[in-house]
């Protein structure tokens, strides 16, 4: 069962800002080389339009040898990543209405909590369609595309990556009148991507768990706990045992709804840590059940569901 989780970092007071996402005890998988190619398949469908980010920047090297850059810099990884998909569509970088919060320095690289804040409520007139959260690094760098509806009440999010060296993380966030919103944060870790399988919760593979994680308030938005227990190999990872690579296993689609209704739904790769954990916001209107259907890479389809009210 997921708990809240300290982002805060002493060497970071932004990242400090928002201390709870949610937290999942882990599990680590592994195996053959997983090129680009899903992430590839991402890109490929993106639309474009014209854009205005900052050139790329070349990343500084810090004492030491260690690259090192500033929250809002670009990265060569970035700039294609934005061109495939988003085009030429303009998009505004700041923390005035999405805001992304992860530690500077992440103690673990296969478990990076992050939160992503938006300073919009979701109304028909004008609301977060769309969120795209990116680590620029990563092998494949598009860890998930969420769709956000108004029944959500409130379109935050937080989970778990995995990031696998010194990289940007990043949302991008689309308005329902097509406005595009970003916000990024450099994180200092590394091996998130081939850090050492844990195998021990396997024959709980495809559990999934929905809870409560605030007060039940009918027509106010309340926030939920979602984990879903799985491996989410990479093919990265090496088996200890075997020293053979663990082929990639890991969750691609999660749906969540209320009463028939859908309140989240994400596509998701392996760059989110195992046993993904989400939590996310949904409004209550009465008695109802919160369904989730989880579809992992292998085709293995898993649900779970919590009665509310």
């Amino acid at each position: 069962m997921p708990r809240p989780v300290d982002l805060a970092d002493p060497a970071d007071p932004a990242g400090s800002a928002h201390a709870h996402a949610p937290a999942h005890a882990p599990a680590r998988p592994a195996a053959a080389p997983l090129s680009r190619r899903r992430c590839l398949q991402h890109l490929g469908q993106a639309s474009g339009a014209a854009l205005a980010w900052p050139l790329a920047m070349p990343a500084l090297a810090a004492p030491g040898g260690l690259p090192n850059a500033a929250h809002g810099d670009s990265s060569p990884e970035w700039e294609t990543l934005r061109q495939r998909l988003f085009g030429q569509r303009p998009l505004l970088a700041g923390q005035g209405t999405v805001q992304l919060t992860a530690p500077l320095r992440a103690a673990y690289g296969a478990s990076v909590p992050v939160r992503v804040a938006t300073h919009l409520a979701q109304r028909d007139e004008r609301h977060v369609r769309r969120l795209h959260l990116l680590v620029d690094k990563n092998p494949s760098p598009l860890a998930a595309t969420i769709e956000l509806g108004v029944a959500a009440g409130q379109a935050d999010v937080e989970t778990r990556l995995r990031v696998d060296e010194y990289s940007h993380v990043r949302v991008v966030a689309e308005l329902s009148n097509g406005e595009l919103h970003t916000d990024s944060r450099y994180v200092k870790t590394s091996g998130g991507c081939s850090a050492p399988p844990n195998r021990e919760t396997l024959h709980l593979r495809g559990k999934t768990v929905l809870r409560l994680a605030g007060e039940l308030r009918l027509g106010q938005p309340v926030p939920v706990d979602l984990t879903v227990i799985h491996p989410n190999d990479t093919g990265f990872e090496l088996n200890q045992v075997t020293v053979m690579y663990i082929p990639p296993d890991f969750v691609r689609h999660i749906r969540v709804s209320y009463g028939g209704r859908p309140v989240f739904e994400a596509e998701t790769d392996f760059s989110i840590s195992e046993n993904p954990t989400w939590r996310f916001f949904f409004v209550p209107q009465g008695p109802g059940e919160l369904l989730a259907e989880v579809l992992d890479s292998k085709e293995r389809r898993f649900s779970g569901s919590l009665a509310v009210g």
